[in-house]
């Protein structure tokens, strides 16, 4: 099932690839309960909503998926994770060799369509957004097991992590954390109808132009793996999203002007505009391998 936010906060069921069908009355007092509770109470609670929302979609013809306005699915989970380094993308790199890690990102998630915001930041060098599979928390985990960890997974959606590159900083607030640098959508869709989130073709565009073109197969560190690890230090619930890091070949600059887009194998296609505040910037960076000068006093300073 794919599972989208629409309009005025309204919930809905992809059917048929191009249609919706309006969900939303089923959930008791979803005014009174807001946005982000009435999706997190969809999720935690999907097994009692599953049959309503097939019986409707089955029902009902529902609305062409081009008359809505699609929302964020997921308005402001509690947490936005994404991994570090998560990806076997060079000759020089190992499994072994990429443990695993994770910064935090802007919960404001930015709904397809939206706007990415690039601020006129003069020791940024380049912005870079990178393609990933993000998944989506079911349910509560806290010392999750490997063996255990895919019981806690909802589903999976597509996700942009914007990165300005080029700042030496002791942390990623800038880097990766700044509002808009989380494009995510079109929807959520359901781990059952995912075969194997490890084998799927991510692609992303700039201006039309393919950037990116991997299979998730490379990640260093699977899923399974990702949960059991961060959940001995931090408790995820249901509706936070998890990025799943990036194959970094084929990325680019993004500048103002710029229309991006990604798909995801069985995900669904998403596009998003770029508004920058400064002079392009278009510096070919490769992250890892690309040196950057250590600025007097050890770190950038942005006023």
């Amino acid at each position: 099932m794919k599972i989208l936010r629409f309009d005025d906060n309204r919930i809905g069921v992809l059917k048929d690839g191009d249609r919706v069908v309006d969900v939303t009355d089923a959930v008791a007092s979803h005014r009174e309960k807001g946005p982000q509770n009435v999706i997190e109470e969809i999720i935690g609670e999907f097994a009692t909503y599953r049959d309503e929302f097939q019986g409707r979609v089955s029902s009902e013809a529902g609305v062409p998926l081009s008359d809505v306005r699609l929302l964020a699915p997921i308005p402001r989970p509690s947490k936005c994770m994404a991994a570090f380094a998560n990806y076997v993308d060079r000759s020089d790199r190992s499994r072994d060799d990429l443990p695993n890690e994770f910064f935090y990102k802007d919960t404001d998630l930015l709904a397809p369509e939206g706007t990415v915001e690039l601020p006129d930041i003069p020791p940024v060098l380049v912005y870079q957004p990178e393609a990933e599979l993000a998944y989506v928390i079911g349910k509560s985990a806290r010392n999750v097991s490997q063996q255990d960890a895919m019981d806690h997974v909802f589903g999976y959606v597509p996700f942009f992590d914007i990165s300005a590159r080029g700042m030496t900083r002791r942390t990623t607030l800038l880097s990766k954390g700044q509002r808009t640098f989380g494009p995510c959508g079109p929807w959520i869709t359901t781990k059952d109808e995912v075969e194997d989130p490890h084998n799927l073709n991510v692609r992303s565009w700039v201006n039309g132009e393919l950037r990116q073109d991997y299979n998730t197969k490379h990640m260093a560190n699977f899923i399974p793996e990702q949960i059991a690890w961060a959940t001995r230090f931090v408790s995820l619930r249901p509706g936070d999203v998890v990025a799943t890091g990036t194959f970094h070949v084929g990325l680019g600059p993004l500048n103002d002007g710029d229309v991006l887009e990604i798909e995801i194998e069985g995900l669904g296609r998403a596009r998003w505009f770029a508004k920058g505040y400064g002079p392009r910037k278009d510096m070919e960076f490769t992250p890892g391998i690309t040196q950057v000068p250590t600025p007097e006093g050890g770190m950038t300073r942005v006023e």
